[in-house]
């Protein structure tokens, strides 16, 4: 049975300025329903990422968010703006990065940058020293005078995202920014979207990586069929899913046997001389097991903590998840 719990919020979000809020927004294509009453609150200087396998309604709702579609029902505030009667408002503190590269691969990184510029009815000297601080923040100055279409994926991201931040908006909506990337591009991008917050942008992060929302977000909503199944920060979704255990091994039979008798709430593994004990992980279980050894005169020649991961949280939500991608080993990161 999935979960569908929802976690309470912390006290700091709610005295937090919110920078995007939504009320039961709902939007429907035919017969086809894809938000059935979703409910965001993203506190101000902060990434809030919206997790879900392909066809959950992430990219609907950043549509919606960034009154790129209409919502069926619903209301919606951005920016302190509402969405349904301020949409010019909305759209002038916000920056949108979708799927898909807006980069014009036609002409080169820095002719982008200035289109751009000219599209923020930016002043010529204005635009071009905008432009220009730009492409050195990105590292793309070696290549501003080369045609996009010769960029890597990763410079093409990069320069997409330095296009979106010619505006200055202080709300930005990145949509699957590292799909397609390799591990260095996307800890690249990690470390961009980490500087974008750290000068006081918010930041509403889709994705598909589960490690990629563990790693960067504040707050994480988790939507499966058009809803929100639960929100709340990466160790309070941790937090939902039963499971955590530590794990002690053995050499030694006698030894083992011992410390059987002193543990029987352990789960036995006989032939692998291992004991597995309910645990949260906390530091006061840890303590307990190992004071209950020490009394019992026993030492485990290995101890393992298993806490539930955002794999484990995502496949209890939604029972599965077609197009999630699990977290890696740190080593893939590399």
């Amino acid at each position: 049975m999935p979960l569908s719990v929802m976690p309470t919020q912390s006290r700091d979000d709610h005295s937090s300025p919110v920078a995007v809020s939504a009320l039961g927004l709902r939007k429907s294509y035919g017969d086809k329903t894809v938000l059935d009453g979703v409910d965001l609150r993203i506190p101000a200087g902060s990434v809030f990422a919206l997790l879900g396998p392909n066809g959950a309604g992430k990219t609907t709702a950043v549509k919606i968010l960034s009154t790129l579609v209409t919502a069926d029902g619903g209301q919606a505030q951005v920016a302190g703006h509402d969405l349904a009667t301020h949409p010019q408002a909305v759209r002038a503190a916000i920056g949108v990065t979708g799927q898909f590269s807006a980069v014009d691969g036609l002409i080169t990184g820095e002719e982008n940058m200035l289109l751009m510029a000219d599209l923020h009815h930016l002043p010529r000297h204005e635009g071009r020293r905008t432009a220009a601080e730009l492409l050195q923040r990105f590292d793309l100055t070696d290549v501003a005078r080369k045609p996009a279409s010769t960029y890597s994926g990763g410079m093409k991201r990069r320069l997409d995202i330095a296009m979106t931040l010619v505006g200055n908006p202080r709300i930005i909506f990145l949509d699957e920014p590292t799909t397609g990337l390799d591990p260095r591009s996307r800890h690249t991008m990690w470390q961009i979207i980490r500087e974008l917050v750290t000068d006081g942008v918010t930041v509403l992060l889709t994705t598909q990586y589960l490690d990629e929302a563990d790693e960067l977000a504040d707050h994480i909503a988790v939507l499966h069929n058009g809803r929100i199944a639960a929100q709340g920060t990466a160790e309070q979704l941790k937090r939902l899913v039963p499971g955590g255990h530590v794990r002690l091994r053995f050499t030694d039979p006698a030894t083992y046997h011992r410390a059987t008798t002193a543990l029987t709430a352990a789960t036995r593994h006989d032939q692998l001389l291992a004991l597995q004990i309910p645990s949260d992980g906390s530091q006061r279980e840890l303590r307990a097991i190992l004071d209950r050894l020490d009394a019992a005169g026993v030492e485990a020649d290995e101890l393992t903590v298993h806490t539930p991961d955002l794999d484990d949280v995502f496949f209890a939500l939604t029972g599965g998840g077609a197009g999630i991608v699990p977290n890696q080993p740190k080593e893939a990161d590399r």
